[in-house]
């Protein structure tokens, strides 16, 4: 095996490990802490921490690789959630909100320490063109996400057997295996020779700062329906809290496969036009036309609604053809990030690049109960559908790729 390969299948099992119980984590207390006679806002109160310091995450760890190396954050980050995990096997006595919420902080910061170092980490190793790199980041892309929609079965199936307590130490178990990985990768893997000062972190290239702009969009319409909207629609509608939690599971899961699959459905050459076969990959014209392709499921769903059909399958089976389409988007979106970038500033775009993918997810977290409560499923597909139209407005500015030299 070579080393290239070996290094990325290191930062790919590390991920896995870390998503699966990342998936887990949530749903973990999602269940005990309503078992325990928490309101639902209280249990959503306790994620807050872990989206807000993703953004701050992405800002300082894109940064911090490039100081000390991918190898040092991703490392920082999976001790980090060794810790979340151990602070909440503690008795049921000491885990008070603000005991959650701080662990729930430590694991949101771990998270996304070790996405930015594995996406980035990702472009150090793929040395032989963009159609590896698309392949390759879609993979560890899309089989992340399926493995967070298994995690929520892993970490249903784990408090049946080990009760929060027992399940939360076997998980710390399975992230210490993917820390023992991490310390085979090389020294100073994405650092660069002449220190990074943190002011460059806001000093983005055009193209950058579109593509992020774009991200917050596409996130945002989709967690305004998925987060709370939907959940609590689908229970209002008669669905058993088991079936709701499968169905976004299996969502989830299917999203992912897409995800890993999307170069082979989209083909990994685009935007070729007057570069004959050139390994260019997919470019800014993928993304507004996939953009473009996502107001179609959305609308459908509102054109049905506003026709009287109301029934919860067309909403389910409308937002299914959503992820898939989406699960295309994101995909494309992770591709870019890395291909716009220089090896020198892959760390730094990557950690601002998703400091703007968490903005999109607090702002649709927030938006979803809010737009619920007030104007109901019907309006949270309305916003959902207005910001992917911001969305495709960003991507308009993405710049076409050229082909790799060199």
């Amino acid at each position: 095996m070579s080393s290239v390969l070996r290094q990325y299948l290191t930062i790919t099992g590390n991920y896995w490990l870390f998503t699966l119980t990342d998936g887990a984590i949530r749903m973990l207390v999602v269940l005990h802490f309503y078992q325990l006679g928490y309101t639902p806002f209280t249990i959503a109160m306790l994620f807050l921490f872990y989206e807000f310091f993703g953004i701050v995450t992405n800002f300082v760890g894109g940064w911090l690789g490039a100081r000390i190396g991918l190898n040092r954050t991703m490392q920082l980050g999976t001790g980090l959630q060794i810790l979340a995990l151990l602070m909440l096997t503690a008795p049921d006595a000491w885990l008070t909100v603000a005991w959650v919420m701080t662990a729930q902080a430590l694991s949101g910061i771990a998270k996304d320490l070790n996405k930015m170092s594995a996406k980035a980490g990702v472009k150090m190793v793929a040395r032989q063109g963009n159609s590896q790199l698309f392949r390759w980041v879609a993979w560890i892309t899309g089989s992340k996400n399926a493995l967070k929609g298994a995690g929520f079965f892993l970490g249903s199936l784990l408090l049946a057997w080990l009760g929060f307590q027992g399940a939360m130490g076997a998980l710390a178990a399975l992230v210490g295996i993917g820390f023992v990985m991490t310390l085979t990768l090389p020294a100073g893997m994405g650092a660069i020779r002449q220190k990074a000062a943190f002011g460059q972190m806001f000093a983005r290239e055009p193209a950058i700062n579109w593509l992020a702009g774009a991200r917050v969009f596409l996130f945002a319409s989709r967690d305004v329906w998925f987060v709370v909207a939907l959940p609590v629609f689908l229970v209002s509608m008669g669905w058993d809290f088991h079936w709701v939690g499968a169905y976004l599971a299996l969502w989830v899961v299917g999203y992912g496969i897409v995800q890993a699959l999307a170069p082979r459905l989209i083909g990994a050459r685009r935007d070729r036009i007057g570069h004959g076969d050139a390994d260019i990959g997919p470019g800014g014209r993928a993304a507004i036309g996939w953009g473009l392709a996502l107001i179609l499921p959305l609308g459908a769903v509102l054109a049905a609604f506003a026709l009287g059909l109301t029934s919860v399958w067309v909403i389910t089976l409308g937002l299914a053809f959503y992820g898939m389409v989406f699960a295309i988007n994101s995909a494309t979106h992770s591709f870019l990030i890395l291909r716009y970038s220089s090896d020198d500033n892959a760390s730094m775009n990557v950690g601002f690049y998703y400091a703007a993918n968490a903005a999109g997810r607090l702002l649709g977290t927030v938006l979803s109960g809010l737009s619920y409560q007030t104007i109901g499923i019907t309006g949270s597909l309305a916003i959902a559908l207005a910001f992917v139209v911001l969305a495709v407005v960003f991507s308009l500015r993405l710049p076409a790729l050229e082909p790799t030299t060199g």
